[in-house]
């Protein structure tokens, strides 16, 4: 049976969902692969050397800047990251080398930027003519060194035609672009499953009628939407604080007009999704794309704050005519005035988007091995 890896790191939630989803529909689909999710935090530092020296893992710190909205600045270091890992790349190229050496994967796929470097170059030393792919989380990529690196042999997976575009002018031949229609959801996303809009709301304590707005900003929430509660107290709103416990008390104790619903942790994010009519938070892909999926308009900011991979995402959200882009959530109830006044148009323009990647990419992943199957017969056929 084959060996197929997926790399996740725990920086942000995307990247390990990214990871579970496709492991989830390559199983569903009976694919003849024994798939493996793989921590490239746990390869490089295996005794957790890191957490004992500072108490912390190596991924806290960003994922406590986007708890607190502290995001300012993350281009400049997001350049020292990148310095300090070409600084290493010797290191890390061993051994990861040694890795894939013990592990022996038919096919190695990276979810997480940076790191392809030395990823490609280390199956390139242990796995010679084992294919590499890095399927792109973001909807762009951040260049130089974020997700695509020229010179290397890297299949990638692009979600947009801006990315797809991007992957050429870096050099990318063309036959190792691979177009998805979108980013990588989980399946349940995908599923029609019936609800009871209305009857569940009025459940919850909501206003079965009155369009409700959703909040949502990651798995560990942000200080930020406290500010967005404030400023709409006369809007229904669900606010999904993942798990942010601490946060999800203080919204719960904000005093309100409209009905409220305080979500702490849960896996079912479609579902909440379904219970709302639009989507406040930040431009990631993640969350944007699931929104979108569940026919939801959207409610996002660009500015000096927004993560320099996530800029783009909001001129997609223009061109579509998904929803409305500010500066600045202070402007959040104008948002949500001009949003209401022509949902209708920015709804249909949120179904139109078929999104089917999660589906596609196992079918990338199969031409890849099925490519690397039959070079290793012809050369092994060869005099």
């Amino acid at each position: 049976m084959l060996q197929v890896d997926l790399v996740y790191f725990n920086a942000g939630g995307g990247h390990r969902a990214a990871a579970q989803a496709l492991e989830e529909v390559i199983v569903s689909q009976g694919r003849p692969w024994r798939v493996r999710r793989v921590n490239l935090t746990e390869v490089l530092d295996p005794t957790r050397l890191f957490h004992r020296v500072t108490g912390m893992e190596p991924e806290d710190l960003y994922n406590k800047r986007l708890a607190s909205g502290f995001t300012l600045g993350l281009a400049q270091e997001l350049r020292l990251l990148q310095g300090l890992i070409r600084l290493a790349h010797a290191s890390l190229v061993q051994r990861l080398a040694r890795h894939w050496a013990a592990t022996q994967p038919d096919l190695v796929v990276s979810l997480i930027p940076n790191f392809n470097r030395a990823l490609h170059d280390s199956l390139a030393q242990a796995r010679p003519g084992v294919p590499f792919v890095t399927v792109l989380t973001d909807m762009a990529d951040h260049p130089p060194a974020f997700w695509i690196e020229p010179g290397t042999v890297q299949h990638v997976v692009c979600g947009t035609d801006h990315a797809a575009q991007q992957a050429r002018e870096l050099g990318v031949p063309p036959h190792r672009i691979h177009r998805s229609s979108g980013m990588i959801l989980r399946p349940d996303f995908h599923l029609p499953t019936p609800l009871d809009v209305a009857g569940e709301r009025l459940r919850l304590g909501l206003d079965a009628a009155t369009p409700t707005g959703l909040v949502l900003f990651g798995g560990t929430g942000s200080r930020v939407m406290k500010r967005i509660a404030t400023a709409l107290p006369e809007t229904p709103l669900i606010l999904m604080c993942g798990r942010n416990a601490a946060l999800a008390e203080e919204l719960r104790s904000l005093p309100s007009a409209a009905p409220r619903f305080v979500v702490g942790y849960t896996q079912d994010v479609a579902r909440w999704m379904r219970l709302a009519d639009f989507f406040i938070g930040k431009p990631g892909p993640g969350s944007l794309s699931e929104a979108v999926q569940q026919g939801l308009p959207v409610i996002v900011t660009r500015n000096a704050w927004t993560m320099p991979q996530e800029r783009w995402n909001t001129v997609w959200v223009q061109a579509q005519g998904l929803g409305v882009v500010k500066r600045s959530f202070h402007d959040v109830d104008a948002a949500v005035q001009e949003l209401l006044a022509d949902l209708p148009r920015f709804r249909a323009n949120a179904l139109a988007v078929r999104n089917r990647a999660v589906f596609e990419v196992p079918e990338v992943l199969a031409q890849l091995l099925q490519s690397a199957r039959a070079g290793r017969a012809a050369l092994a056929s060869s005099p």
